[in-house]
């Protein structure tokens, strides 16, 4: 089985197979999770400057920032899975 990519907005795209967690970033403990990743050398901005709207947690403990929505991504993601499972 190859490995599965998700485009997360603006091109840059994420290996769907280490994926934890699609979360929106508004709530403490996530703000704290970011923070911690940031400090640790774990967080991955990839809004591009845009407002952060999903926080996307890897199992390698990486922290991947979003500027698309979590039910955009989570669609992305079940759409690849859909397609995936037809052929």
């Amino acid at each position: 089985m190859g490995i599965r990519l998700i485009n997360i907005g603006f091109g840059n795209i994420v290996a769907a197979n280490r994926i934890v967690a699609i979360v929106s970033p508004e709530s403490a403990p996530i703000k704290r999770m970011v923070q911690e990743a940031r400090e640790r050398g774990m967080l991955i901005d990839a809004t591009y400057g845009r407002r952060t709207r999903a926080v996307i947690i890897a199992d390698s403990d990486h922290i991947v920032l979003s500027a698309v929505q979590p039910e955009t991504v989570a669609h992305r993601l079940t759409n690849k899975e859909h397609l995936e499972s037809n052929e």
